[in-house]
């Protein structure tokens, strides 16, 4: 008993993370698994092992179209909503003005306020300026609530620049342009790159307020949603298994160039 117990208790982190990561990649693996199901209509139950799902995986009606409307708008927020934070961070990280405080809190507000209630606001202020919901009001709308995680991204990255470098670069005759060229910007690369890929999986993965402001444009996640209740095609799995597989090698690729910066 007291081996066990000892044995427990140096393992325990251990058992809760074997646990947290099953919780988690259980939902995972079954959509994985459940793209090679051999299946017509439903994908409810499993009818056989196959390839073909993956090699067409526009075989299911709308699939691929609603793919790539999300695909679209994640890259389009994603450009606007990434250049508009990082200015916005650059504003909060590096300068003192009247109002910071108010704009610091203006930035959490979309991160804070229920999406619900969000994508609601945003359908009536839509409505009441003219606009029918479609392809240009759900860029509007990504674009709103993908500025605050970019500006809290970049904002802290700038917070962990050493402001000596700079001033190096200023004493050895370079301009503002030039220090931010050579200096600050390649410093501030990763946090920039790391607040885009936050801002394009957020808006890829969006339903709520995409719901409330796409009229009768389909994307991916309102078309696994629509065909949720008779059973979600096997494409969609396929697709849903590859997004999962990019961005994993993503994440890796960064960490592989993170250490290899560390080593140098």
């Amino acid at each position: 008993m007291r081996k066990a117990r000892r044995w427990f208790s140096r393992n325990l982190i251990r058992i809760y993370a074997v646990m947290g990561f099953t919780y988690l990649f259980i939902p995972v693996l079954y959509t994985f698994a459940f793209s090679f199901n051999n299946s017509s209509k439903s994908n409810l139950v499993w009818r056989g092992f196959t390839f073909n799902n993956w090699k067409n995986p526009c075989g299911a009606p709308d699939v691929c179209n609603a793919l790539g409307n999300s695909i679209k708008i994640g890259l389009i927020a994603t450009a606007i909503a990434t250049v508009l934070g990082t200015m916005i961070a650059f504003a909060l990280g590096r300068y003192a003005f009247k109002g910071r405080s108010l704009v610091n809190l203006l930035i959490f507000l979309p991160m804070a306020t229920p999406e619900l209630v969000l994508g609601a606001s945003l359908l009536t202020m839509f409505l009441n300026f003219g606009f029918n919901p479609g392809f240009v009001t759900i860029v509007i709308a990504h674009v709103m609530f993908c500025i605050s995680f970019v500006v809290v991204t970049v904002k802290a990255r700038i917070a962990s620049l050493d402001p000596r470098l700079e001033q190096a670069a200023m004493d050895l005759y370079a301009d503002e342009r030039e220090t931010f060229r050579r200096i600050t910007f390649p410093l501030l690369a990763p946090g920039i790159a790391g607040a885009a890929l936050l801002a394009f999986s957020l808006s890829f993965d969006d339903f709520i307020i995409t719901n409330f402001n796409s009229g009768n444009v389909n994307t991916f996640p309102k078309f696994v949603y629509i065909s949720a209740e008779r059973g979600l095609p096997a494409q969609a799995n396929v697709i849903g298994s590859a997004m999962f597989f990019i961005a994993l090698i993503v994440v890796l690729l960064g960490q592989v160039v993170q250490r290899r910066r560390k080593v140098s």
